[in-house]
């Protein structure tokens, strides 16, 4: 493993695993901060990998997905650094009745043995879908979810892939094939169409992680000086100001070298030291 005055990306060439336009908002970002020269891996179907619709299952977890994309395309360009990025919508794990768009990127460097990674958890995504049967319950569904700036999936309640339309942002397109749909089934199936080409809400949570996995590839270990040195730990127990028992308030982090496993604790990041008595269990249980 080099040291850190040897390991500078500038000018190198790093290729984006995509074929939905990430590298729009993924490479300025990282041309920018590292000073490197982004391209986007030609002929290089990530919708092999999963897809939203369902064409392809997504056979692994997100987090090997994530590697498995950006070795291959590293692989077929022959590249030494290549960024990926994963995404999956559902229920927030942690937010009640509210979706969540979940989205993982990394930062790979196969001569340096370094995976570095970064995730994004986010309620800004406008993911719905609903079987509907009339053009007002069409007309309402996409009024909810910004059409036509984010795309739409038309198709038949049969999960008939013949019938499916992907990316429509016409009116005329969306309505004709509705009709369609209706006269041949009597219902249709629509849905946000979650390609990040087509749904600008999400390509801003893209850009939001590409900016956070740039912060981490420049935080340094103290020790050895390899990029990547990011939080690996939270540590619960932010005391309550009133009662003084432990909260489940984070009241440290522990950072990690992903070369010489060196570690420091970072207390009370949220520059507190005590938490608001209406997050104590014991106060306000």
């Amino acid at each position: 493993m080099k040291e850190l005055g040897e390991i500078i990306y500038r000018k190198q060439q790093v290729v984006i695993a995509t074929k939905h336009h990430k590298e729009n908002v993924i490479a300025p970002i990282f041309e920018r901060a590292l000073e490197v020269q982004c391209f986007a891996a030609e002929n290089f179907d990530t919708d092999l990998f999963g897809s939203f619709t369902g064409e392809f299952d997504r056979k692994d977890s997100p987090l090997e997905t994530l590697k498995i994309k950006c070795k291959e395309a590293m692989k077929l360009t022959n590249c030494n650094v290549g960024i990926a990025s994963e995404g999956s919508f559902g229920p927030h794990p942690y937010i009640p009745f509210a979706c969540a768009d979940e989205e993982w990127m990394i930062f790979m460097d196969k001569s340096n043995g370094l995976e570095i990674i970064e995730r994004e958890i986010s309620t800004q995504t406008n993911f719905k879908s609903a079987i509907i049967k009339s053009t007002k319950e069409l007309s309402e569904f996409a009024e909810r979810v910004k059409f036509p700036t984010h795309g739409l999936i038309l198709q038949a309640f049969t999960a008939d892939s013949m019938d499916m339309k992907k990316g429509i942002t016409d009116q005329v397109i969306l309505e004709n094939h509705f009709h369609y749909l209706i006269d041949k089934y009597g219902e249709a199936s629509v849905q946000t169409d979650m390609r990040a080409m087509f749904n600008p809400t999400r390509m801003e949570v893209i850009e939001k992680l590409a900016n956070k996995l740039v912060n981490k590839i420049k935080s340094i270990c103290p020790q050895c000086h390899t990029p990547g040195f990011g939080i690996t730990h939270a540590t619960a127990g932010l005391p309550c100001s009133l009662c003084r028992q432990e909260t489940r308030s984070i009241i440290s982090y522990t950072h990690t070298c992903l070369k010489c496993a060196y570690q420091k604790e970072e207390k009370y990041p949220h520059q507190k030291m005590f938490e608001d008595p209406m997050y104590c269990d014991q106060c306000n249980p």
